[in-house]
């Protein structure tokens, strides 16, 4: 009970854990109350008896600020570009799906990565946005058994974020080296996702370039 509200709290904390969750639902509650002035506590009587968690707020005493009718999306154009989102969370990948979309790129979604090697059996992607942290198999184990297989095959590898909550260097030195190109944290921006897929784009660009030239 003392550490509910701390981030990344679950009871399973592996990569390969079945139950779905990150250990940032309470916290982010925690925050938002907080930031309302409020505060949430949570009791209970035992293990199986169950937790009630109370929130109180502060009475309204002003007008609340009006809030933009619409919010602009980073100026990032996906016209043509095919993305497969790796995610075990629904919400996450509508997320990232709508947001992509949004743009004008092509998404596929799957949600373990026996699912997204299926996928991948005829859809080619210019870029994957992978979770880590999935049932079975995790993140790392997806991108490994993709490197290996692209070398057999002497296939192009097709750039990878890795878009996780889990967040330390060590976390981001082992998505590295697994093949990720880029690490991002969860929940991420927008903007941040978009600018990161430019920063890709703009580099395999120039990189088709060069290897024209050199031809």
């Amino acid at each position: 009970m003392p550490h509910v509200f701390e981030r990344f709290r679950c009871a399973d904390s592996t990569t390969t854990r079945s139950k779905d969750g990150l250990g940032l639902g309470l916290a982010i509650v925690y925050n938002l109350v907080e930031l309302h002035g409020g505060k949430v506590t949570a009791a209970s009587p035992g293990v199986g008896m169950g937790t009630t968690f109370t929130v109180t707020l502060p009475i309204l005493t002003q007008e609340a600020p009006q809030l933009p009718q619409t919010l602009e999306s980073p100026e990032v154009s996906l016209s043509g570009i095919e993305l497969l989102v790796v995610d075990d969370d629904k919400d996450c990948c509508e997320f990232l799906e709508f947001t992509l979309r949004n743009c004008g790129g092509k998404v596929k979604t799957a949600a373990s990565v026996v699912e997204a090697f299926a996928t991948l059996q005829d859809f080619q992607p210019d870029i994957i946005i992978s979770d880590i942290s999935m049932p079975e198999q995790d993140g790392y184990i997806f991108l490994q058994n993709l490197r290996s297989l692209e070398a057999k095959e002497t296939k192009i590898k097709i750039p990878a974020i890795a878009l996780t909550a889990n967040v330390s260097e060590e976390d981001k030195q082992k998505a590295i080296q697994a093949g990720f190109q880029f690490h991002l944290s969860k929940p991420v921006e927008p903007e941040t996702l978009l600018n990161t897929i430019a920063n890709i784009l703009t580099t395999e660009t120039q990189r088709t370039q060069r290897t024209q030239r050199d031809f």
